[in-house]
Formats: structure tokens, C-alpha cells, sequence
């Protein structure tokens, strides 16, 4: 059986073998070889073909765990399918830049190729628009390059909103204020705050007034100059709340607007205005949308196998849909000639 050997260094090995080696059972289950640990370098046997890929494996996650990453079971997958596309070095090219640092000094950077689109978009266009499923990060990165714009001082103030529905329950009264009120609608928001900014940070600077999360009704009759702009969940927007807030946007603004119109929380037969705007704004300069896929997620790779599982059964379903309608028609045809 051929094999061949790679130089491991000892001290990156327990971050891409993973905890009780899951990740080298992952990588020998995908490529099919097994791998023999030997002080400082690796023996890999199998086909001269999965060696090679192997080898190229390796020395990807090498150069990630030399930067400081921890390898996750993710980052092992998402690395598998760039290098059956033969694109590894794309993965190796996206964890170069680094957006910021959170509170606890974790580096705030893309992980995959849809997402560093997706900053890309963020840095060069005036309004981009972010659409993908849960866990893909669209709020977080927003988040992020809206306070790495705020600390440069390219804008003076944040601006976070997000329309206050209920996802699907009928939550009732609520106690309290106003701002109790709607305080958990945007809980996602301030987490995200919390963890990249830090508590006090942000309390002061939105005790300024440099710092607002507020619900989308708020944003009506205002003028927003100079201000990082973030949208969220823009799929449980009507067309005219997304028209309302696209034409808030002031000189020396940047928007980020988000949303997965796989998950919408509108009355039945509400149109999304999320669904308009990708229909009327696409071909606008300036403008830019970029799609997240489930490729993309970044959560535990569970929440990637449900969206998959999810996309498959609604394109199954959507397809049952349109041969339930054509067979209806052909029915409605042929009574009518008869």
C-alpha cells in the first residue's frame, strides 16, 4: 500500500487531530487512508490519489492552527469539500484578514469563501444586502465590520434595528415599558454587542447616543447621515417597511441589511419586503446581495445537516406543489374541451 509522511509538529497536532482524535477519524473516514502519528510527522497510507489529498489536508490545517485557530469539526468539513473542488487555497487565503478582536481577544474573521464575499460586498458597496440561512453569521460579521467602522471612525454612530414579530406565537401582553417591551425582539442584537464591543463600552456610547437598537416602526421620518446601518431579519419586513428604511439612508451612510427568506414570521399570504427588494434593487450599482448557503453555516455542524435536510424537503415539496397545479390545469383543459 503506498504511503508517504507529512512533518506535523507536536504541538499543533491535539488541534487538528481533534479531541479523542474525532477530526484524523473524520479526515481518514472522507479520504480514505489512516494516518500514523510518529513524533513531529505523520505516516499516511492508501491510494497514491487520497495520500496526495491527504498531504494537502494537512498542510492546510497547519497553516490555519499556526495563525491561532482552534480546528473545529466545521472548519474540517467545509476544508474536505474546497479540497474536492480543488480550491484549498482559498481556504487558506480567507483566514488572513481579520475584521477584529472581541472583549476576549478571539480574532473576528470569515471562515468560508461565501463569507468573505460577503464582507468584501459590505466594504465596497453602500448597501448590501446579506440572505442565507441560520447560522451563517450574516448578523455577526454585519455586527463586526459596523464597530470596526465605528472605531476607525469612518462613521459616527451605530444604528441597529430589526422589525418586532413574533416568530410564529402570539406572545400576549408584555409587562413593563415600552423599551421592556421590545427589549426581547432585539436580544440577538445586543449579544452580538455584548460579546465583540463588551457591556460597559456599549452602554456608554449608547448612553451618547452613538449607539441605538431600536425596532424598525422607530427608524419612520428620520434622516440617517454618517451611520453604520444594520438591519436584521429583514424577512419579516412588508414592502413598504423596507421601502420606508432604504430611504432613510443619509450621505456618509453604510447599510447592512439581513435576512433568511426560508424563515418568515409574516401573516399568511404577507408579501416579504425582503422578497421585493431582491426583485427591484439587484441590478442597481452600489448596491450589493450576496447569498449564503448552507455551505456557509457556522454553527455545530448539526445545524448544517438541518439545513440541508430543510432545503431538500422544501425543493421536494415546492415541486410536488407545481405537479399538483399543472395536473389541475390539464384536468380544467380537457373538461372545457369536452
Amino acid at each position: 500500500m503506498p504511503e508517504s509522511t507529512f512533518d506535523l509538529p507536536s504541538e499543533h497536532e491535539r488541534n487538528i487531530f481533534g479531541q479523542y482524535d474525532a477530526h484524523l477519524k473524520l479526515i481518514e473516514e472522507e479520504l480514505h487512508v489512516r494516518v500514523v502519528p510518529r513524533d513531529g510527522r505523520v505516516k499516511i497510507l492508501g491510494s497514491s490519489e487520497d495520500v496526495g489529498q491527504a498531504k494537502k489536508l494537512f498542510a492546510m490545517l497547519l497553516v490555519l492552527s499556526e495563525r491561532g485557530n482552534t480546528i473545529t469539526e466545521q472548519q474540517i468539513r467545509y476544508s474536505l469539500s474546497l479540497l474536492s473542488e480543488q480550491r484549498e487555497r482559498e481556504m487558506v487565503s480567507i483566514d488572513r484578514e481579520i475584521i477584529l478582536h472581541t472583549m476576549s481577544g478571539r480574532p473576528v474573521k470569515p471562515k468560508t469563501i461565501g463569507q468573505k464575499e460577503y464582507i468584501d460586498s459590505i466594504d465596497s458597496n453602500m448597501i448590501t444586502f446579506g440572505i442565507g440561512p441560520a447560522g451563517t453569521g450574516k448578523t455577526y460579521l454585519a455586527m463586526a465590520m459596523a464597530i470596526r467602522a465605528f472605531r476607525a471612525e469612518d462613521v459616527s454612530r451605530i444604528i441597529l434595528t430589526r422589525p418586532a414579530i413574533e416568530a410564529g406565537e402570539k406572545l400576549g401582553f408584555l409587562p413593563g415599558d415600552l423599551q421592556s417591551k421590545i427589549d426581547p425582539y432585539l436580544r440577538p442584537l445586543y449579544d452580538a454587542l455584548y460579546e465583540i464591543m463588551g457591556a460597559e463600552a456599549f452602554l456608554k456610547n449608547s448612553e451618547k447616543g452613538l449607539i441605538e437598537v431600536a425596532p424598525l416602526a422607530y427608524m419612520r421620518g428620520r434622516t440617517l447621515d454618517n451611520a453604520f446601518i444594520i438591519l436584521d431579519e429583514a424577512q419579516n419586513t412588508t414592502p413598504s417597511q423596507m421601502k420606508m428604511f432604504l430611504t432613510r439612508i443619509g450621505f456618509g451612510s453604510k447599510v447592512v441589511v439581513t435576512g433568511d427568506r426560508t424563515q418568515k414570521d409574516l401573516p399568511a399570504g404577507e408579501t416579504s419586503g425582503l422578497d421585493v427588494a431582491y426583485k427591484v434593487l439587484s441590478k442597481i450599482s452600489d448596491i450589493g446581495f450576496c447569498e449564503l448557503t448552507s455551505r456557509d453555516v457556522v454553527r455545530h455542524p448539526l445545524v448544517q445537516k438541518i439545513v440541508e435536510a430543510y432545503e431538500k424537503y422544501e425543493a421536494r415539496d415546492a415541486a410536488r406543489r407545481d405537479r399538483r397545479q399543472i395536473k389541475a390545469s390539464n384536468t380544467i383543459r380537457r373538461s372545457r374541451k369536452a
